[in-house]
């Protein structure tokens, strides 16, 4: 019962108790939500852009002194006070009146980057109605919206623009500045600028500012363009780089402007302008001269520069030089293996160089130098001198093989001077005579390649190195030697000489013999090419330029007024170009002219360093400009690489007698040689618009030299004393091609159109006069061009002997006549499994096994034909009777043979080709068995009557089976 309905007792004692409860209700009322809730007076808190939560500072929590009551010691609420707050406050816990406050919807720093505002707790009041509620004091709020690098830089300008002179390097060229649209410094100050393009010499600093890294050049470039990107200091890059473009102001300074540091040549073009826009900036100075000098550098191409890569003999051979060249140096082959154990180079690409290391030199045998020195006689080689000594190296020496050790000739250096020792023939009257002749040469001792040729008509020798004459500087007499029986030895890269140890050489010993030790001397190092000699005429002044002169080279056409009133010089190998002139003009139309040619149809691909240097003068006549010198290269690309081809018969047969006549057999009698290249063609349509166009090969046919074509046996080497391989001399001597064999085949040699290498290999013939235990032979033919650099296919051929009768004695058409198998069709025939190939004049006949094989199945189809007639005039009397005046006619499968049937001829009867052809194929089948029973029904008929029918079938069908042989080719 509540305390007001015991007051209501109307008695004594419920007055009382009304009283007493009422005083009690009072004190409960008084003591029932009697304090205010209380908060901090300050928060501060801190929100993300991209958040809701509210962190604060102190957190939100209300004290009510009514706790733990019910209602009025729990806080029921937070209210904000403020216009337009974006923040709503909650109570998570009543009880311990902890709150939260959050933002109501999405904040932007960019907007409105701090908000205040103030807040109140509120209790439960008395009850759960929440009636009579205290409120605790107004706390102000601080919060501070906190940024997120949502915006990225962007540059003030859409582009920037600026000017830097030439050979300046100012502090900064302009500065570039960009913003970043975030509120918080973090995200919206710039820390960081980039130059984006590579390899340029400019660098930014964190500011903005651009400079250039070194002075800039107004000839290499006149402008840069440069990509700039910025970053914020939240590392955000910009969206978009931003331009920059620097101008190069030029300064006046002296040079050659308007050429290409790098010039590509293309093999086979020609002639190429090496300077064709290039013009020489004086900045207005007068000037009196201008000289210029140009030089290619081509030294480290083969043998100096880029020069024909044939044989020295053959070169020898196309520059028109004497004939009875001896090449003392060739390279390793059958017929001349003396220099198969030096040292070369390993390559193509330039001559055959043989290497020399002071301690290896070969021995030339005996018969190969037949010089006679009473005559005039010339000796050319290719020499690159190494490190050198002070001891003699001797490049080439013919001394005595034993005991005196006499010199007879030789071509030694010494001290850096070249030396050619020459000792009369000993039939000579004993006065003194020139017998030394020196050359002091800077050439010799250079490390480069030179080209020496020696001119000797006693007592005159004349030296030309590199085409340019020189007269010794010093000559020594002596007396001529005197006469004896001792053999002498030729000897390349040393001195032949007997050790009787005296000497205080060390050098290699090589072998020995009954008075002492033989051993070579005066090593030569260094390395060595082409050495020659020929005896009986000198060489002209012509054919020594043309043994030296480069396929490359630097050029001038002096056409169209270009060079008037200029001095134009070129040095023997035309790597070298000096020009002087006064008029500038002029001068520069020259130098635009200046171009490279290379005269190889595959030269050597690589760099060729090119050099100018000018000097000018003025008006006092001293150098008044310093000109920079113009440092290039040329690239000659690398040349398309040929193809070469051999094709013709490679398996024929020839009767015995053909090998064994005076004319023998030709080996290749249908050769034929072609050169190919491929080259990339371009398919028509844009490659970048469609991706899937691709560039196709297309091959075409060229036409070059050949220097080489080398026979070999293969199997057993041939036996000189019954085989050999021949050809025709006279008309090798007409072609320039020399020829050498062996037991191992031959090697035809010389520079030569491959239509002259088709005749001559069409006239290479084998010859064998003892065939009886020869059944075929086996040979490979390989043709190669620039000394081995371009190698053919290898085309091998078979030849068969035939050692059967000849045709005319075998009664059988078809093996004495094979021509007449399918002539039309040309055609196989295939009996018994072995092809019998369509013989023309010049045609493949198979070997000896295959034509035994067609002997005996041509026999065993002889004896089925034969059953078949028997069998045919049999049947053809039973149907005369049975149903008269029908016959079958007889057909021949002609799966294999061709037969033409005479059109003369009248017929009583034909009967179709169906049940013929099934009538044969089943008597083919019967075989011997149906010839017997033939052969007895034949004899059981009537006599007069079957012979007289007989032999008007006979007659019928020999005129049936005519061969048509009007198509054929005898």
């Amino acid at each position: 019962m509540s305390p007001g309905k015991q007051c209501a007792a109307p008695t004594l004692v419920a007055w009382r108790l009304m009283l007493l409860a009422g005083l009690m209700c009072g004190i409960w009322a008084g003591r029932v939500n009697k304090h205010k809730p209380y908060i901090k007076t300050t928060y501060h808190g801190i929100v993300t852009e991209n958040d809701s939560t509210v962190l604060l500072d102190p957190p939100l929590i209300a004290v009510d002194k009514d706790a733990p009551l019910r209602y009025a010691g729990e806080i029921c609420e937070f209210k904000i006070h403020g216009q337009n707050v974006p923040f709503e406050a909650m109570v998570v816990d009543k009880s311990t009146g902890e709150g939260l406050i959050r933002s109501k919807e999405k904040l932007d720093c960019e907007l409105q980057k701090d908000y205040t505002f103030t807040i109140q707790a509120l209790d439960c009041g008395k009850g759960p109605d929440g009636a009579n509620t205290k409120k605790s004091h107004k706390a102000t709020v601080h919060i501070q919206v906190n940024d997120v690098n949502e915006y990225a830089p962007v540059f003030k300008e859409k582009s920037y623009k600026a000017t830097v002179s030439e050979g300046k390097k100012p502090d900064s060229i302009l500065k570039v500045e960009a913003v970043d649209a975030d509120c918080s410094p973090q995200f919206s100050q710039i820390c960081s600028y980039e130059i984006v393009t590579p390899d340029v010499p400019f660098t930014i600093d964190n500011d903005g500012y651009i400079k250039n890294t070194e002075k800039l050049d107004y000839g290499k470039d006149r402008q840069y363009k440069l990509a700039v990107t910025a970053y914020d200091c939240g590392k955000k890059r910009t969206t978009e780089d931003v331009l920059v473009k620097i101008y190069i102001k030029p300064t006046c300074k002296p040079r050659w402007q308007g050429w290409s540091k790098r010039i590509e040549y293309e093999p086979g073009t020609g002639s190429l302008m090496l300077f064709p826009n290039i013009h020489l900036d004086t900045c207005d100075e007068p000037i009196t001269s201008i000289q210029a000098k140009v030089e290619l550098e081509t030294n480290h191409i083969g043998k100096g520069c880029d020069r024909d890569t044939y044989s020295e003999k053959s070169m020898h051979r196309l520059c028109g030089a004497s004939s009875g060249t001896v090449d003392l140096l060739p390279p390793p082959s059958s017929t001349a293996n003396w220099t198969l154990g030096l040292p070369t180079d390993n390559g193509h690409d330039s001559d055959q160089v043989f290497e020399f290391n002071g301690t290896q030199a070969v021995k030339i045998p005996d018969g190969v130098v037949t010089t006679d020195l009473e005559k005039p006689f010339v000796i050319s080689v290719w020499v690159r001198h190494g490190p050198g000594s002070r001891e003699k190296e001797t490049i080439f020496c013919s001394a005595d093989k034993t005991s005196m050790n006499r010199h007879h000739y030789s071509l030694y250096i010494h001290n850096c001077r070249l030396i050619f020792l020459f000792r009369q023939d000993p039939s000579e009257e004993r006065i003194y005579k020139p017998a030394e002749f020196h050359w002091k040469l800077d050439q010799v001792c250079d490390k480069e390649w030179h080209h020496y040729v020696l001119n000797v008509e006693f007592p005159t020798v004349a030296l030309y190195v590199d085409g340019v004459f020189y007269d010794p500087s010093t000559v020594t007499e002596d007396y001529p030697l005197h006469p004896t029986q001792i053999e002498t030895q030729f000897v390349v890269g040393a001195c032949w000489q007997e050790y009787t140890g005296n000497e205080n050489d060390t050098d290699l010993m090589t072998e020995t013999s009954t008075g002492g030790e033989l051993r070579m001397v005066q090593f030569f190092q260094g390395s060595l090419a082409g050495l020659m000699i020929r005896s009986g005429k000198l060489e002209n002044k012509k054919v020594i330029d043309c043994l030296y002169t480069c396929k490359e080279g630097l050029d001038l056409q002096v056409a169209d007024g270009i060079g008037k009133g200029m001095k134009i010089h070129f040095n023997p190998s035309q790597s070298q170009l000096a020009l002087e002139g006064d008029d500038i003009d002029q001068f520069e139309k020259a130098v635009q002219h200046i171009s490279y040619l290379n005269s190889r149809q595959f030269p050597t691909p690589g760099i060729r360093k090119l050099k100018m240097t000018t000097t000018v003068k003025c008006f006092n006549e001293e150098t008044c400009l310093t000109v920079p010198d113009v440092d290039g290269y040329i690239m000659v690309l690398q040349p398309e690489e040929p193809k070469i081809s051999l094709s013709g018969i490679d398996h024929f047969a020839r009767a015995a007698s053909e090998f064994e006549s005076a004319s023998g057999v030709t080996l290749f009698p249908e050769l034929h040689i072609i050169s190919t290249i491929t080259r990339e063609v371009a398919s028509e349509g844009d490659g970048e618009e469609d991706p899937t166009v691709q560039e196709s090969l297309v091959s075409e046919e060229i036409m070059h030299n050949l220097d080489m074509c080398e026979v070999k046996v293969v199997g057993e080497e041939l036996n000189q004393e019954q085989e050999n391989l021949e050809v025709d001399m006279s008309q090798l001597q007409q072609k320039g091609i020399e020829m050498s064999s062996s037991s191992l085949g031959m090697i035809i040699t010389g520079v030569g159109s491959m239509t002259s290498y088709e005749e001559v290999l069409h006239l290479i013939r084998y010859r064998n006069w003892h065939t009886v235990s020869l059944f075929d032979r086996k040979f490979k033919l390989v043709c190669s061009e620039l000394n081995g650099r371009y190698v053919s296919n290898e085309f091998k051929v078979e030849v068969n002997v035939i050692h059967s009768a000849s045709p005319a004695e075998h009664p059988n058409h078809i093996v004495a006549q094979p021509q007449f198998v399918h002539p039309m069709h040309r055609s196989f025939v295939d009996l018994s499994g072995h092809n019998l190939a369509n013989p023309q004049p010049s045609s493949v006949v198979p070997s000896a096994a295959t034509i035994v094989i067609v002997v005996c199945v041509s026999f065993l189809v002889f004896m089925i034909i034969l059953g078949v007639f028997r069998i045919r005039a049999a049947h053809q009397r039973t149907m005369r009777d049975q149903d008269s005046g029908k016959e079958n006619e007889m057909d021949w499968d002609d799966s294999a043979l061709t037969i033409t049937v005479n059109p003369m001829e009248t017929y009583e009867d034909q009967h179709s080709s169906e049940e013929e052809e099934e009538e044969e194929e089943e008597e083919s089948e019967d075989g011997e068995e149906e010839d017997d029973i033939t052969s007895a029904e034949s004899e059981s008929s009537e006599e007069e009557e079957g012979e007289q029918e007989e032999d008007q079938q006979n007659v019928n069908r020999q005129q049936q089976l005519e061969w048509d042989d009007s198509t054929l080719s005898y």
